[in-house]
């Protein structure tokens, strides 16, 4: 064959082809492990900001966008432009650890969003790559072994990651999982794990904290790492609070233990801030990054203070650390954050959206908590019909959750669940997002509520 022959690749649909002629064929050739499709039962055709077109024509308001990997929404131009940039500049698509021009650019520009004592490492594409070789380099540089994590933390599905993650469905049927995990309860404002509610509650796991790694009695050896997210995402959107996120700071620092801050999700802009732990007006030793920081591509970067930097030559490798195209788009992404103050269209759009869900929520009292910062925001569904405990916090209701998501992809909205059980509906819209695209969100979401709670309770 000719090298200037070119096989163009089949992007577009079969002629008549529906939806479930695609996902019947993906039925037959995917394992079992596939999950969204099951949720989320369509064939994407094409896309372009915060839409989703399918191959029947139907359109959806993407309120998922790709887990939180699509800062700017599908197609955005920066992105479709810095791919095209290095198509046609001759750069190799792949190049292990060697530098370019762009990946000399890209690390320049990220680099700038860190105090000056950062350096960046490159890891494998994904956001538990990132959490592997970050736990390596904690026990590389303190010669210890141990791991704090928190409950309803979520760190990725490798053996070391899934060690860390709080969810224990996945861990159920795998053994030998990373040993020396201890975990601890995270702050959460609608279920304190103390059952203490409230500022109490958070006062009593900031001293916990502080009291656990102090106490000579405590039955666990000072860790290597402590790591955890500055909102939990998977675990059900759950912001930390600020003075327990400081005391951790505090006391990590104090004892040399490397603070390791999973920015997968809650990182660029999402949060309302460049980072989710910028919040606490803190800074951790190690920052994992994975998700937007690659425009939508796979990427995974650690920023590491200069201090823990222990590594010696090729002590973490991986073969598809060299994504050009990933950081050409990562530099855009960086830059439209930057220039168009994306950060702050995050926060007051989420704060539009939990102003309009609470509305909702006195209409509707299955909602019995509406959380978030920016535009990570979580609604977890209860059954009001029950008791409330004693901080008036009402039973989960996974079967509700459960039909509210799929009345909701019936209303053309594509949204995913977490949290406990399943039960927070969750939105990770787009850090673009318009304050009309909102105003739809919530005029859909409102109707799907009303449809599940009329399907399930009658």
């Amino acid at each position: 064959m000719s090298v200037h022959s070119v096989n163009h690749a089949p992007t577009a649909p079969k002629d008549g082809a529906t939806n479930d002629y695609y996902l019947t064929r993906q039925n037959q050739m995917e394992s079992n492990v596939r999950s969204y499709p099951r949720k989320l039962p369509l064939a994407i055709a094409k896309a372009q900001g915060c839409w989703v077109t399918d191959v029947e024509g139907n359109e959806y308001l993407d309120c998922l966008a790709g887990a939180g990997t699509l800062a700017l929404g599908h197609n955005h131009p920066a992105t479709i432009n810095a791919i095209k940039d290095v198509l046609e500049s001759g750069l190799p698509l792949h190049t292990l650890d060697i530098t370019t021009p762009i990946k000399d650019a890209f690390t320049e520009k990220l680099l700038s969003f860190f105090p000056k004592d950062f350096v960046l490492q490159f890891c494998g594409p994904t956001g538990a790559d990132g959490t592997e070789a970050a736990i390596k380099l904690a026990k590389t540089y303190t010669g210890r072994d141990n791991v704090i994590a928190f409950s309803g933390g979520y760190h990725g599905m490798t053996h070391g990651s899934l060690a860390m993650t709080g969810n224990l469905s996945a861990k159920e049927k795998v053994g030998n999982l990373m040993a020396g995990v201890q975990f601890m309860p995270y702050p959460h404002e609608y279920r304190c794990p103390l059952g203490l509610g409230g500022e109490a509650g958070v006062d009593a796991l900031t001293y916990y904290f502080e009291n656990f790694i102090e106490d000579v009695e405590s039955g666990v050896v000072k860790p290597a790492a402590v790591i955890l997210e500055a909102i939990q995402g998977e675990g059900g959107v759950v912001p930390a609070p600020k003075k327990w996120l400081q005391k951790i700071r505090e006391v990590t620092a104090k004892h040399d233990i490397v603070l390791i801050l999973d920015e997968v999700q809650a990182g660029f802009a999402r949060s309302g801030k460049m980072f989710a732990f910028e919040h606490a007006e803190i800074v951790p030793d190690v920052v994992v990054m994975s998700k937007a920081v690659g425009g939508g591509l796979p990427l995974c970067v650690l920023a590491i203070n200069k201090k823990f930097d222990a590594w010696s030559p090729a002590g973490h490798t991986g073969t598809f650390r060299g994504n050009q195209l990933a950081m050409a788009a990562g530099y855009n992404v960086l830059e439209q954050i930057s220039n168009n103050n994306l950060a702050e269209n995050s926060r007051i759009q989420g704060e539009f959206l939990r102003d309009e869900l609470r509305k909702v929520a006195q209409e509707f009292p299955c909602i019995g908590h509406v959380r978030g910062r920016g535009l990570m925001v979580g609604i977890e569904i209860v059954d009001e019909r029950k008791s409330a405990d004693h901080m008036g916090s009402y039973p989960a209701d996974s079967e509700l959750a459960v039909a509210i998501q799929k009345a909701c992809f019936d209303n053309k909205l594509l949204l995913e669940r977490g949290g406990r059980g399943g039960t927070v509906v969750r939105l990770l819209c787009p850090i673009t997002i318009t304050r009309e695209e909102c105003e739809q969100v919530i005029t859909r979401f409102k109707k799907a509520v009303g449809e599940a709670v009329k399907a399930v309770r009658g």
